[in-house]
């Protein structure tokens, strides 16, 4: 939980869409919200009111994951949210399930298109063609590779519940690609595409200056951190560095910019947020570093460290990633090196360099 929260402002105090309603937030923007089957229980979605080839209708921004549950809230949506109109165009911010579960199925009941990023389309094709093979045996040989031996966690690795495929099955055959600079035209304004990196292959952000609106996605979340993870796929990567190089561009924006994000209530305090994140992350980082012993720790080893709270085995395989996020930053930046031991474990040590400002 975010203990600086005093610091941001909610224009909306507590309230929250009720299941299958809407409420509106900013001139021809509709929060809705739907409920998730994991410890984040919710997701925030966002209709725009919208004008395509003279036909009014909506956009939809994100769509949940696809299960019984959120094809159900969407019926109630169809018959509340709409005022009679349709839908004109799907946009997912980025791949995950959560945002993008259901885009297969949302484009075709309105025959419409989905607008994404092509390195999150093609990647979520990738998981998604490759469903029989990714079956989360790479994941739990990689993260063995780290130190894990709980036999729970990796049982939650493999789970096909928790498997793209299972909570994606489809994508639309084709999709309108969102780049970074791109200037989108819904209804009578203009939303700006902004990239982020890290959280996602390549997430887009949509800004509307006219209205002073970010919808934010999961780059910015006013409760919560967004989860880096180091995957499987990428086991090289450095996506915690990707994700503060990304926070910068957010922070040229309007320090009272109303922000949406897909997880919390609608906030100002953009700045301030941005501000609270990157301190949490250098917190972390110094953490690494003091508790770093001469002989190396993994991945595993550095749980307790960033973690105080007890992870159940679904949760520990993000938190997995995440300490791997941060190991990584550091041994990229010449603070740690990293080398693998006879029994297969990569550990992590102090290089002795002059520590980084």
């Amino acid at each position: 939980m975010n203990l600086l929260e005093q610091e941001l402002h909610y224009p909306l105090a507590d309230a929250l869409p009720a299941k299958g309603h809407s409420l509106q937030v900013a001139d021809g923007v509709q929060w809705l919200r739907m409920s998730l089957p994991f410890a984040l229980d919710h997701i925030n979605l966002w209709l725009l009111r919208d004008r395509i080839d003279g036909v009014d209708g909506w956009t939809v921004v994100d769509c949940c994951l696809d299960n019984v549950s959120a094809r159900e809230q969407w019926a109630q949506v169809f018959e509340h949210c709409l005022a009679g109109l349709p839908v004109l165009r799907v946009i997912a911010t980025h791949m995950h399930p959560d945002h993008l579960g259901l885009a297969h199925w949302l484009c075709s009941h309105w025959q419409v298109p989905l607008w994404i990023s092509a390195t999150d389309y093609h990647t979520a094709h990738t998981l998604i063609s490759t469903i029989d093979s990714h079956d989360g045996a790479q994941a739990s040989a990689f993260f063995q590779s780290h130190g894990l031996q709980d036999e729970s966690v990796h049982a939650a690795l493999k789970d096909r519940r928790f498997q793209f495929g299972h909570m994606v099955p489809a994508l639309p055959a084709q999709f309108v690609r969102l780049i970074d600079g791109m200037r989108v035209r819904i209804g009578d304004h203009d939303w700006h595409c902004i990239s982020g990196y890290g959280h996602a292959p390549e997430h887009i952000a949509l800004h509307c200056p006219a209205m002073n609106v970010l919808i934010s996605g999961d780059m910015v979340l006013p409760r919560i951190s967004s989860n880096i993870s180091v995957y499987d796929s990428e086991p090289e990567g450095n996506p915690l560095q990707l994700f503060l190089d990304s926070l910068k561009r957010y922070a040229t924006l309007a320090a009272d910019c109303l922000v949406l994000p897909s997880h919390g209530k609608p906030f100002t305090g953009l700045h301030q947020r941005i501000a609270q994140l990157q301190h949490h992350h250098a917190e972390r980082l110094q953490d690494l570093m003091d508790h770093c012993p001469t002989e190396g720790m993994s991945a595993n080893d550095v749980l307790p460290v960033l973690f105080k709270r007890e992870l159940d085995a679904h949760q520990a395989t993000f938190a997995l990633g995440e300490s791997l996020a941060h190991l990584h930053l550091l041994w990229h930046a010449g603070d740690l090196s990293r080398q693998r031991g006879v029994d297969g474990i990569y550990r992590f040590k102090p290089t002795g360099a002059t520590p980084r400002p």
